[in-house]
């Protein structure tokens, strides 16, 4: 794994912190509520950053909860009727509930109404009373979710957010167009979902670094780890909260609580090696294993079929780094930070 540098920052942007003098093509992108580049180099880069924005827009049409026009919006709005949907949305609902299951309900499409009544699907954050999250808690579960060929059914007062995946969906899908367009270098930063094509031009690795969300509005590191061919994804507290009554909530919330995730953890990252896992299977691991927090996200690590690698930053003020990044990892000695290697 080697050197250009990509940085996770507070979800919404990437920096280059080394320049590459070839690029052929790149482009930035507003979508999903976030800042996106994509960046091709070889083959028919210019065709294949088109391409790759043009399939951004179709997913947000498609995915957004937002969009009253959107195939996930209809479904919200169906009041328990069975509505028909392309096959690909019924594909990526599957494929969530086997992360749901996997994690024992700590990653849960299911979860958006308690999620809305917190305020962070709108932005008018408030502290929702307890007596009103545990009416929305009653409907939270993929057992409440019925799949057909081409067509869902929610149960009444079940609403669903594909958002916890929608950007890691998103990355596999770009990294097909880029393998059609034979690009040999390349880089997709989606709101802190990265994926990496080979190496930067120049044969070294990506650099990147994972935001100290002690300072999410600083060009501040907890960790730099280099990488090539991967996809990286980093969920983490910092990314969007408010706070009230002297007190902080942030936006991961515990299906099992309907309350902000209460782990020890401020941010995880969950990388893996294209081939070997998925931007989507990171995407959803790194909210579930935020909220398993360290000791449960360590025992998934090391007992579940997934092929990949976490660091996890602690409240405490440890990043915790599993074995097969030791050799990639690149500690910030100025950031404060202990580093501890997990195998």
């Amino acid at each position: 794994m080697k050197r250009l540098i990509a940085l996770l920052t507070a979800g919404v942007m990437i920096a280059l912190l080394a320049g590459c003098r070839k690029q052929e093509a790149s482009a930035q992108i507003f979508a999903m509520d976030t800042v996106m580049g994509v960046t091709a180099y070889g083959g028919s880069a210019e065709k294949a950053v088109k391409a790759a924005e043009e399939e951004i827009l179709r997913l947000e049409d498609m995915l957004s909860r937002t969009d009253p026009k959107s195939q996930v919006s209809r479904l919200n709005g169906s009041d328990g009727a069975a509505v028909a949907v392309d096959e690909e949305i019924v594909s990526l609902i599957r494929e969530a509930g086997t992360y749901s299951q996997a994690t024992g309900g700590a990653f849960d499409i299911t979860i958006a109404p308690v999620v809305a009544a917190w305020g962070f699907t709108t932005d008018t954050y408030q502290v929702p009373e307890q007596a009103d999250v545990d009416a929305l808690l009653a409907a939270v579960g993929m057992e409440h979710v019925t799949l057909a060929e081409s067509q869902v059914t929610l149960e009444r007062g079940t609403e669903i957010d594909l958002g916890g995946i929608a950007k890691g969906y998103a990355s596999d899908k770009l990294e097909a167009i880029f393998e059609e367009h034979q690009v040999e270098h390349g880089m997709v930063e989606l709101g802190g979902n990265i994926l990496l094509i080979g190496s930067k031009p120049d044969g070294t690795a990506w650099r990147l670094g994972v935001q100290d969300p002690a300072k999410p509005n600083e060009a501040a590191y907890a960790a730099i780890v280099q990488l090539e061919d991967a996809f990286a994804v980093t969920s983490g507290s910092y990314q969007r909260y408010f706070e009230q009554d002297g007190k902080t909530y942030h936006h991961i919330i515990d299906p099992a609580t309907g309350r902000p995730a209460d782990s020890g953890l401020t941010s995880v990252t969950v990388v893996t090696d294209r081939g070997s896992g998925s931007g989507t299977m990171c995407d959803a691991l790194s909210t579930a294993l935020f909220v398993m927090g360290e000791e449960q996200a360590l025992e998934f690590w090391r007992g579940s079929d997934y092929a990949f690698e976490l660091i996890l930053v602690t409240e405490d003020g440890r990043v915790v780094v599993t074995k097969g990044l030791e050799e990639a990892l690149m500690e910030t000695k100025e950031s404060g930070y202990t580093y501890e290697i997990v195998s």
